[in-house]
């Protein structure tokens, strides 16, 4: 992490704030223009079908109602760890007709707190000026299709993705590095990746105190409920066909690019043996990242490979591009291409729409036309993108030397009587009259 005194200040350039200002009016824009907002099954003012869900899990845990067994909100079924009902308890608390707009309003504040997050990351002082960046970043985002799906759904992707990197800021000694990660799996096991991350990078007090806190998680919801963890761990954790089929085109992991490219479920000794490779690579290049300065695009690596390597992926679950664009546009202020770069990447991932039937308006690149020229690279798009960030960040090991590593200086303690002959032998002498010995005056010298 760097020191507070070291932090720079996000350069004073014109051209950065007319850019992030255009995007930031085009994002809110086509928000509300591609797609009517109040339109029932996609309009960004009518969503919040996950949160419902959320509540009602906290909602189960009150009443004493089985979480796996029984539907939840529009029959659909509880997927998330028993720890994660007793986080969302919360929720209870407020009535059920406000929850869809709290959460979005909740959620914007947690993007805006993921990108001034990155920022500091990469060394930067907050300021006035970074909190508007910030907050038009935020803005040009809610047309992302990750940040406005989960807008819509009301999901907990971006509280999750807001732990993880406080957790990755905190010193490396730090005692409570670790924390932020063992909550974060305990609502939801994808975060576990970043146990092995931490690995990866020799921190391995950060590893355990993840590994331990994301067990009491465990040990804790196995206490409070019994029968539910039971449930969960013995049985609903193997169900991989409650979410989907993989051949779903919204299942953005290489589990589903395979399955999309054969036309059919992917074999898993095929997704294994593509999967697992990409994860070890992805591991060495985020250690081999902070080794050279780069902490939050490790951490941000990190979180993409978990998207990749996931069996199932929805668009929703990459909102890890908002750190790596922040990233792009830190690199930008001093090599404009990289802006080419931030708004190519802007462009795959935004959200656009199409009309199928007037009641069915697709969000995404991957869910655009199948039958429209360049579509198996659109319907992978986001495993397109991150195997081109992974080829970018190994080019970027390769180029640029490790930081050398400054060991602490450990103090010389000195004995007692060596301590006295050294303070003899520097004690200025004594002047005569009281004088002090820097004094320019004429004085005798005893």
């Amino acid at each position: 992490m760097v020191e507070k005194s070291r932090r720079a200040e996000l350069p004073r350039t014109v051209s950065t704030l007319l850019l992030l200002l255009g995007t930031a009016i085009l994002g809110v824009t086509l928000l509300f223009t591609t797609m009517d907002p109040w339109m029932d099954s996609g309009g960004i003012l009518v969503g919040g079908l996950d949160v419902h869900i959320y509540r009602d899990g906290g909602w189960r845990v009150l009443h004493d109602r089985a979480l796996y067994i029984e539907p939840t909100h529009y029959g659909l079924l509880y997927t998330y760890t028993p720890f994660s009902a007793l986080a969302f308890l919360p929720l209870v608390l407020v009535p059920w007709s406000a929850v869809t707009t709290t959460w979005l309003v909740l959620n914007l504040v947690v993007l805006f707190g993921c990108v001034l997050q990155s920022w500091r990351m990469l060394g930067y002082r907050v300021t006035p000026r970074l909190v508007v960046v910030s907050a038009l970043i935020m803005l040009a985002f809610v047309f992302a299709e990750p940040v406005r799906t989960t807008l819509y759904y009301g999901q907990i992707n971006l509280w999750l993705m807001l732990l993880v990197l406080w957790d990755f800021s905190r010193a490396e000694h730090s005692r409570l590095r670790g924390l932020g990660v063992g909550i974060a799996a305990g609502i939801k096991l994808t975060p576990l990746f970043f146990v092995a991350q931490y690995l990866a990078q020799r921190q391995w007090r950060a590893a355990a105190t993840a590994a331990l806190t994301f067990a009491a998680t465990i040990g804790l919801t196995a206490l409070v409920l019994p029968s539910d963890s039971a449930q969960y761990w013995t049985s609903t954790f193997f169900q991989s066909g409650r979410i989907a089929p993989d051949v779903h085109p919204a299942n953005q992991s290489l589990r589903g690019a395979i399955a999309h490219l054969v036309h059919g479920p992917a074999p898993v000794w095929l997704w294994l043996l593509i999967a697992v490779p990409i994860a070890l690579v992805a591991l060495w290049l985020a250690a081999e990242l902070v080794r050279r300065g780069e902490a939050l695009l490790s951490v941000t690596l990190g979180g993409l490979t978990a998207c990749a390597v996931s069996p199932y992926s929805w668009g929703h679950h990459w909102v890890w591009f908002v750190p790596l664009t922040v990233y792009l546009i830190h690199r930008a202020q001093t090599r404009g291409r990289w802006w080419l770069a931030a708004g190519g990447l802007y462009l795959a991932i935004a959200a656009w729409t199409y009309t199928y039937t007037p009641t069915w308006v697709s969000v995404g690149t991957f869910l655009l036309p199948p039958w429209w020229p360049g579509a198996q690279v659109m319907m992978n798009v986001y495993v397109v993108v991150y195997l081109t960030v992974l080829i970018g960040a190994f080019r970027l090991v390769r180029s640029t030397p490790p930081r050398p590593r400054v060991e602490p200086i450990e103090p010389t303690i000195i004995d007692p009587p060596v301590a006295e002959e050294l303070s003899r032998a520097i004690r200025p002498p004594r002047v005569a009259g009281g004088a002090h010995p820097d004094d320019d005056r004429p004085a005798m010298v005893d």
